[in-house]
């Protein structure tokens, strides 16, 4: 019995010393190795779902280390050891924009910018103040302008031929449907009045002469764009660093980029290659109904020759059912109450051939992204899911298909996203009431269903994940405006009623739809998207403390500082750090 006993007491002894030995070895690692950059006097937010908060955090090389007091974390603080002093400002995970055109915006930065250009004379004056710095190149070009600048008159060729009368001027709308060319560009492009309107797309001309006005829609808009001068590599790589350090300032760190190519991806591998691919980019490339099995086998090379990596991967597929519904373009389960005759709207796929793409790409492993407005088209997107679910075992990692926009859904198909597994991909700006648009929704599809418009708090409440996106170019890449925009459905202003007013989403909802959603929606989750240890250390240090602010003051937040890969990458001017 005695010897027995004496086993037990020697067990309890090795396996205290052991656990001791554990203990102490992970407090040595944490305080004797190099600890490279400290974060305190923070208000840290890690959006690991525990919903708590920190003051600091400590990293080592490109991980975080700790998080936790300041007290504890700046007893690593060693003589090498960068600080960063947020003077109280909130701390958060690096942003990911999980929907943004990346390299077709990159692009943007090298011409004119006119997003938010609230009128026609104001397009106008940016547009001449970049011709006149730009006197050397053949066309001028820009992007980002909109039906809001109509109050004071559409823009038309004769206004932007003020602005540009030397040159062709080539300006698409934000949204990317629209070009505003002037008459040179209109005669290079041989448009003139006899010219009939181009499959799937309108030449605008005045109804009293029958003259092009200077606006091509849709398919027309390739008229004139196919003859501005494309970028050559060099400009497209220059682009790229150019859009990678406009994203620091913004504080973001990752970008989901939409249907792009082999270009766009060799440029993104060649920046990897060179160590100047300072951001994490998850690529999907488009997919139609026109796609063939040489196209399928096409997507699996080049999922092969980019596979998951921290910096840069290729897994998504990207399909796009309907447009809009202010354009008359989403695909409704009821007729639109405007223009008698319009009938619910067109899908740009059949449901069957949509059915086939998605149960093959789904087959193949693939993550599917369905764009979809309309409610007809939202579930078309559902029932393709749940047919690729009911014909295909389950993927070795599981299935996180994502559904883009959704503008209007039938009640019926708000808790079918959480049952699939399928992801909810939103644009908050959209859901705001810039000048027009609620007018514009309310014209279109009439009050009941305007007042069902993005229902973020519905899919929410549903369950469903929500992860967030700016669409740059489609509008500027602030994920703070629009996290703004998910809180309070209202513009930065914050002068319009909300839209929807209920379907405004929690602070930290909204901020987790933006940081660990979408590292979920890339199959990131496991290194990214959240503050604790292990984690890659990707973090923005936010001007203020927005969890102590009012919502409605939320814009008036700004990034003060970006961290990326453990490295300090942007400082706004006057930002502490030593």
């Amino acid at each position: 019995m005695a010897a027995r006993l004496t086993t037990y007491v020697v067990v309890a002894i090795v396996a205290a010393t052991l656990i001791a030995g554990l203990i102490v070895g992970a407090q040595l690692d944490d305080s004797d190795g190099p600890v490279d950059l400290i974060v305190f006097n923070a208000k840290v937010y890690t959006a690991d779902g525990s919903g708590k908060m920190a003051d600091a955090v400590a990293i080592r090389g490109n991980q975080i280390l700790r998080v936790g007091s300041d007290r504890e974390i700046q007893r690593l603080r060693r003589p090498q050891t960068v600080v960063v002093d947020a003077r109280g400002g909130a701390v958060l995970p690096g942003f990911n924009d999980a929907d943004v055109h990346f390299t077709d915006g990159a692009l943007t930065l090298d011409g004119v910018d006119l997003l938010g250009a609230d009128s026609v004379d104001e397009a106008q004056a940016r547009i001449s103040a970049w011709a006149e710095a730009n006197p050397l190149r053949p066309w001028v070009v820009g992007r980002g302008w909109s039906g809001r600048m109509s109050a004071t008159g559409p823009p038309t060729r004769q206004r932007l031929d003020a602005a540009v009368p030397d040159r062709p001027a080539y300006m698409l709308s934000a949204d990317g449907r629209t070009a505003w060319v002037n008459t040179r560009a209109l005669r290079l492009a041989g448009v003139t009045r006899r010219t009939p309107n181009p499959e799937a797309g309108v030449i605008e001309k005045d109804q009293r002469t029958g003259e092009p006005i200077g606006l091509l829609s849709a398919a027309a808009a390739d008229l004139a764009g196919r003859l501005v001068p494309k970028p050559t590599h060099e400009q497209r790589a220059r682009a790229l660093h150019t859009a990678i350090a406009a994203a620091h300032e913004n504080g973001v760190t990752s970008v989901q980029d939409a249907a792009v190519g082999p270009d766009a991806f060799a440029l993104y591998e060649e920046a990897r290659q060179a160590g100047e691919l300072n951001l994490r980019v998850y690529s999907s490339i488009g997919v139609s109904d026109k796609t063939t099995t040489a196209d399928f086998n096409t997507l699996e090379a080049l999922s092969s020759k980019y596979p998951d990596d921290p910096l840069f991967k290729v897994g998504g597929a990207r399909i796009v059912i309907d447009g809009p519904v202010d354009s008359f373009e989403a695909a409704l389960l009821e007729p639109y109450s405007a223009r008698p005759g319009t009938g619910a709207g067109e899908t740009s796929i059949g449901p069957d051939e949509l059915n086939r793409l998605v149960r093959m790409l789904d087959g193949r492993g693939w993550q599917v992204t369905l764009d979809a407005f309309g409610d007809r088209a939202v579930r078309m997107a559902l029932n393709a899911y749940e047919h690729a679910e009911r014909s295909n075992p389950t993927p070795a990692r599981g299935r996180r298909h994502r559904i883009g926009h959704l503008a209007l859904l039938h009640p019926d198909d708000l808790p079918r996203l959480a049952q699939l597994g399928v992801i909810a991909l939103l644009r908050p700006y959209e859901a705001t009431p810039s000048p027009g648009r609620v007018d514009a929704w309310t014209r279109a599809v009439g009050d009941e269903r305007t007042a069902r418009a993005w229902p973020a708090a519905g899919l929410a409440a549903a369950h469903t994940r929500l992860a967030f996106a700016t669409g740059w170019p489609d509008a500027p890449q602030n994920p703070l405006a629009a996290i703004h925009a998910a809180v309070n459905r209202s513009g930065d202003a914050g002068a319009e009623d909300p839209w929807n007013g209920g379907e405004s989403l929690p602070l930290k909802r909204a901020i987790d739809a933006f940081t660990s959603a979408p590292a979920y929606a890339s199959f990131d989750e496991q290194r990214k998207g959240s503050l604790k240890r292990g984690m890659l250390a990707d973090l923005v240090v936010l001007s203020t403390d927005i969890f102590a602010a009012p919502p409605s003051r939320l814009s008036s937040a700004t990034v003060a500082a970006t961290i990326f890969d453990g490295k300090i990458v942007y400082r706004r001017t006057g930002t502490s750090t030593n």
